[in-house]
């Protein structure tokens, strides 16, 4: 196991799995400009790691992430003209959510308190949700006399559809993690104190599996909400002629015909 921390977000790796924490809980952990783009980095390198198996992405405090901190962001050197507002989103909260889409790797969001604004899209963006009782869900915007942003008009339709989607934005109340399960915003609720627990059983059993064929399930699944059946039925198998090459998938057949537990090496 080996341990790293890069000003205000906690990395470690162990058993194939990366972890990457939100570290500032006096803050809620309101995530900054150098957060984000750490928080990017270690993503693109779980993607490129074939060590890495699995990834869990949480927080500590009581806050998972109360959106977004830009005051940490590099300094305006000139007059903001128009196009800045647009471009200040497209490369940063956007760049972060595809990160999580993008990532090549299962994602396991493990929210642990408030997620609110680019925070809840953070964790919505994630593959699997775990959510301790205290958690809730804010999609905060509204209150402020924003529109959501951070792909919350993309991620929240494809979830729990447009009609509950625009209850929570146009009202922006705070919704419990149960009533969020109920929803389908989450995988499972879990007392507060058995939230790192499950989060780590999950992401191992997960690292143990066949790591490019989730990948490529990730890929299809994620394809199929923006695409029509022809497409997602020729992905599909462009996905499994890909898949059938890897150690892995030749593994998983052997132990078929030998009827034997098959050993997944992430390859």
């Amino acid at each position: 196991m080996t341990e790293a921390v890069a000003e205000t977000v906690l990395h470690r790796f162990e058993d194939g799995v990366c972890w990457i924490t939100l570290n500032r809980p006096e803050a809620m952990n309101a995530v900054t400009w150098d957060q984000r783009e750490r928080v990017i980095a270690l993503l693109a390198d779980a993607s490129a790691d074939p060590d890495v198996r699995a990834v869990v992405l949480t927080a500590t405090g009581k806050g998972f992430c109360a959106g977004a901190d830009l005051r940490g962001g590099p300094a305006e050197t000139r007059e903001r003209v128009t196009g800045d507002i647009a471009r200040t989103i497209q490369r940063g909260a956007q760049r972060l959510i595809a990160a999580v889409l993008d990532c090549e790797k299962p994602v396991i969001a493990a929210v642990n308190g408030t997620a609110a604004g680019i925070g809840a899209h953070l964790a919505l963006a994630c593959d699997l949700v775990l959510a301790a009782e205290s958690a809730r869900f804010i999609e905060v915007f509204v209150r402020r006399g924003l529109v959501p942003d951070g792909g919350g008009a993309y991620l929240l339709p494809r979830l729990i559809g447009p009609q509950r989607a625009k209850e929570l934005m146009f009202f922006g109340d705070a919704l419990p993690a149960a009533e969020a399960e109920r929803l389908g915003l989450v995988n499972r609720i879990v007392p507060d104190e058995e939230l790192a627990k499950t989060a780590r059983a999950w992401a191992e059993r997960l690292a143990t599996g066949p790591t490019r064929a989730l990948a490529l399930t990730k890929q299809l699944v994620n394809a199929s909400l923006d695409t029509d059946r022809a497409a997602a039925f020729a992905a599909e198998a462009v996905a499994q002629e890909l898949n059938m090459g890897t150690r892995d998938a030749q593994e998983g057949v052997a132990s078929f015909v030998e009827r034997r537990s098959a050993t997944y090496e992430g390859r």
